[in-house]
């Protein structure tokens, strides 16, 4: 099975179920009404023959890159602090700054990014596909979206 680009389904009913907490901290926060956190978002790269999709629930080291050639296990750390918001209809958000490796030596060829969040169980939130990369020594940037209604990287109409 390939990878797939999708919102994980799970993240649309955590999302309903206040499981997590995107962008600036609020005074709705989870843990405390007057020291408010946000959650630590993650974005992981996988292999082709990787199957994420609409169906992960949780990052998984299984088609993760392999921890060589300056990528960890895990991936890397989502600057989270652009808050959510709406244009009509339609809710949106992006993170903030771009995902960037660099000085990766990929284990093999790759196509994907899950983003999951590390502080809730490492939950799913969305898995987004590229064409396939095999990168010896070199920087990988995913460069973010606009922030907008059109263009934002998780968007609810």
């Amino acid at each position: 099975m390939a990878n797939t680009q999708a919102m994980c389904t799970s993240f649309k009913v955590e999302i309903l179920l206040g499981q997590h907490q995107l962008g600036t901290a609020t005074l709705v926060s989870r843990t405390s009404l007057t020291s408010p956190t946000t959650d630590t978002i993650k974005a992981a790269l996988y292999l082709t023959t990787g199957s994420q999709g609409a169906g992960t629930t949780a990052y998984s080291s299984t088609n993760e890159l392999a921890a060589t050639g300056n990528y960890t296990a895990g991936g890397v750390t989502v600057t989270n602090a652009t808050a959510p918001t709406s244009s009509g209809t339609t809710s949106f958000w992006t993170p903030s700054a771009n995902f960037v490796w660099t000085n990766l030596t990929s284990s093999g060829a790759f196509d994907c990014v899950t983003v999951y969040n590390s502080t809730q169980s490492n939950r799913a939130i969305s898995v987004h596909t590229f064409g396939s990369q095999n990168i010896t020594a070199g920087t990988f940037t995913l460069t973010m979206p606009t922030n907008d209604s059109t263009n934002a990287l998780i968007r609810f109409a």
